[in-house]
């Protein structure tokens, strides 16, 4: 269920970004406070521009520390600091790629990111799901271009015959 809708939230994310040219925010209620070392500070304001586009409102409040005051709508009710913490991680994989002026290499990095973020609206492990939120998860993917594999490519249903799902479960035995 998590890789489907990681590829589900990775997609409307993509869809929006590329109609809008920016991902619409959802404010947060309070600010989260995230204290950072001194190149994580200097990536936020590197990267300040890649956040927003990104729906992340963050805001320097000092030498080491950020507030996130905003997060992406599609992902309401994410935890902020990770997310804004696995973007920072995604963009120091990139800083080569960051250097270079490329209109393909920043198309690159947000779709490297965006897909990120997608982890984080999406159904955690161990989490079990409702009839409605199963039906729903599987109509969704039905709309998802790519929806059988995840954004890293594992996939997320498989066919079984019958034979296989009695040696699964030691049936006839």
């Amino acid at each position: 269920a998590h890789a489907a809708a990681e590829r589900v939230n990775y997609e409307r994310l993509k869809q929006v970004f590329a109609e809008q040219q920016r991902i619409p925010q959802a404010p947060l209620l309070l600010p989260v406070r995230v204290a950072l070392g001194s190149d994580e500070m200097a990536l936020v304001k590197q990267s300040l521009s890649v956040f927003e586009q990104a729906g992340v409102a963050v805001a320097v409040v000092g030498e080491d520390s950020i507030e996130v005051r905003a997060v992406p709508a599609i992902l309401q009710g994410a935890d902020a600091r990770a997310l804004v913490l696995d973007m920072l991680g995604e963009l120091q994989q990139q800083a080569e790629l960051m250097e270079q002026a490329s209109t393909d290499v920043a198309s690159q990095r947000i779709n490297q990111v965006l897909s990120t973020m997608a982890c984080h609206g999406s159904v955690r492990a161990n989490r079990v799901l409702n009839i409605a939120e199963m039906n729903a998860l599987l109509r969704d993917m039905e709309a998802t271009e790519r929806s059988d594999q995840c954004n890293h490519g594992r996939p997320t249903w498989r066919v079984f015959s019958l034979d296989e799902l009695d040696q699964l479960f030691m049936r006839g035995q």
